[in-house]
């Protein structure tokens, strides 16, 4: 999937925020200034911030500065909340370059951080719209809840198909949701337009976190990142769940049984748990999920955005879903 024929409709508008949402990463401090210049750095696609003015085109045919503000606010809560993630974790590395922390220290990476997040309120506050504003600090309750209800659920066992679409609901549709919100919000559409594209948002979301648990079952070499990392973390994604809960295979049966009491897996039963994932049809039933929930969000995007919009938000959600990385 093409990113530049996402982009064409709104490439004019995408140019102008990225060179407003760099002028955001700037201090008079020169320590802070250089950490800012790092996490400017190790920014992505900017696939969020795309997705709010791709919402505000399609419902008003042009985007605005409370557009270009509220798109500015949700990247950098997300940078931020990475930034704080990378330490949580211990991540030595952020999208193939050094993690702030790595380079300067936990302090200077936390303190980074907090500067980060104060500049998405202050951004927030730009656009002098209180639903933005109170969006983006639900947004940032559920960010923290999700990764709270999954340590809980991985400390109680609560190893289901619902309680892991719960938690990605929170920790990563949260965020995809809000972008389509505020692009909505920021051009005054009525609350059922609104509504409909805030669920889209939260379907694609849906499905981007499936894909990207989808990659815990395969090598570095293929996707980026160590095969079972999720797992030794504690994780226990679709894939594996649908295997847990639906094989007849000894092995699977008493592992269940041991997860549900706390047990924490070794080494040789994580690849086990992979290898069983692979083989009887948990990554089919992930990858089946992924069309349930891509139909739903096809299925909600309003009847007058233009084609041109609408095969632009399809091809956002089919790079989502067919990305391998």
């Amino acid at each position: 999937m093409n990113l530049a024929t996402i982009q064409q409709p709104i490439e004019v508008e995408f140019k102008a925020f990225k060179e407003y949402f760099a002028t955001l990463f700037r201090s008079d401090v020169p320590l802070l200034d250089r950490a800012l210049s790092h996490v400017s750095r190790t920014s992505g696609k900017m696939m969020r911030p795309m997705l709010v003015l791709l919402t505000a085109k399609s419902i008003a045919g042009s985007v605005n500065d409370c557009t270009n503000n509220a798109a500015a606010a949700l990247e950098l809560l997300h940078t931020a909340s990475l930034l704080h993630d990378d330490v949580v974790d211990e991540s030595p590395m952020r999208r193939g370059i050094p993690s702030l922390h790595t380079l300067f220290s936990n302090r200077v990476a936390i303190l980074s951080g907090d500067y980060i997040f104060s500049s998405a309120l202050r951004a927030a506050a730009l656009t002098k719209n209180v639903e933005i504003i109170e969006s983006l600090s639900y947004l940032g309750q559920q960010l923290s809840q999700g990764e709270l209800l999954q340590l809980q659920l991985q400390q109680s066992g609560g190893f289901s198909e619902k309680n892991y679409i719960e938690v990605i609901r929170n920790k990563t549709a949260s965020l995809f949701a809000t972008c389509c919100r505020f692009g909505a919000l920021s051009v005054g559409a009525d609350t059922a337009m609104v509504d409909a594209f805030t669920r889209f948002g939260e379907l694609l979301g849906i499905c981007f976190q499936i894909k990207d648990d989808i990659f815990d079952y395969y090598n570095s070499a293929e996707v980026g990142k160590p095969t079972g990392s999720d797992m030794r973390e504690g994780k226990i994604t679709l894939p594996a769940l649908y295997v847990l809960n639906n094989s007849t295979e000894p092995f699977a049966v008493e592992l269940l049984a041991k997860l549900t009491e706390g047990y924490t897996m070794n080494d040789e039963e994580i690849d086990q748990l992979i290898t069983l994932s692979r083989e009887c049809g948990g990554i089919e039933y992930a990858n089946k999920r992924i069309e349930d929930f891509r139909a739903e969000a096809l299925a909600v995007i309003p009847p007058g955005v233009s084609e041109q919009l609408r095969a632009a938000l399809t091809q956002y959600l089919d790079f989502a879903i067919s990305r391998d990385k």
